[in-house]
């Protein structure tokens, strides 16, 4: 028995058409180039509200109000681009064991910062900030000293130290009033 006994169709073997014309996806040559091209509801949108239709294009030395610019590419040479001058991040005097770890790479675990805080002196707790979506760590971290003194001594052993292929930010944690503006 085959399929055709129940009332089943068969289906279109692989690159044919559904339709009974079976001429499908690969139409002739003629039939393509003869058709006229009809634009998009977007293209209709743009060229309603006078829209370049990619055959009108304005001078690329002059700007909208009228005014000679060099070419890009010519200013870029012309120009080296500025360097953004880098800042460096507020001081926070220590005033509690909870210390902020700045510039971190995303690499870095809760685990690595214990160790490199034990180090210095007793950690009680090691938490790396990460985006709750996809757990990708933000680049910062908080880390929790035994005391206050021991957190004074680790920004000073530990800021500007290099960890990680990057040069860590250790200083004092804003108070909980703060951290959560």
């Amino acid at each position: 028995m085959n399929s055709h006994s129940y009332g089943r169709r068969q289906r279109p073997g692989r690159g044919r058409s559904r339709r009974r014309g079976g001429r499908g996806r690969f139409q002739d040559q003629r039939e393509r180039t003869q058709a006229p091209k009809q634009k998009t509801f977007w293209q209709r949108i743009v060229a309603f509200f006078g829209g370049n239709s990619g055959s009108q294009r304005k001078p690329a030395g002059q700007s909208r109000n009228g005014q000679q610019q060099p070419h890009q590419h010519q200013a870029q040479q012309s120009q080296p681009r500025e360097q953004r001058p880098q800042r460096k991040p507020e001081p926070i005097e220590v005033t509690s064991p909870r210390l902020y770890v700045g510039n971190l790479s995303f690499d870095a675990t809760e685990s690595d910062l214990f160790d490199l805080f034990n180090g210095v002196g007793h950690v009680q707790n090691a938490e790396v900030v990460s985006y709750r979506h996809n757990q990708r760590s933000k680049g910062f971290a908080f880390v929790s000293m035994q005391t206050i003194d021991e957190a004074k001594r680790a920004v000073e052993e530990l800021h500007d130290k290099e960890f990680l292929g990057r040069k860590l930010v250790v200083s004092g944690a804003k108070s909980g009033e703060h951290s959560r503006d």
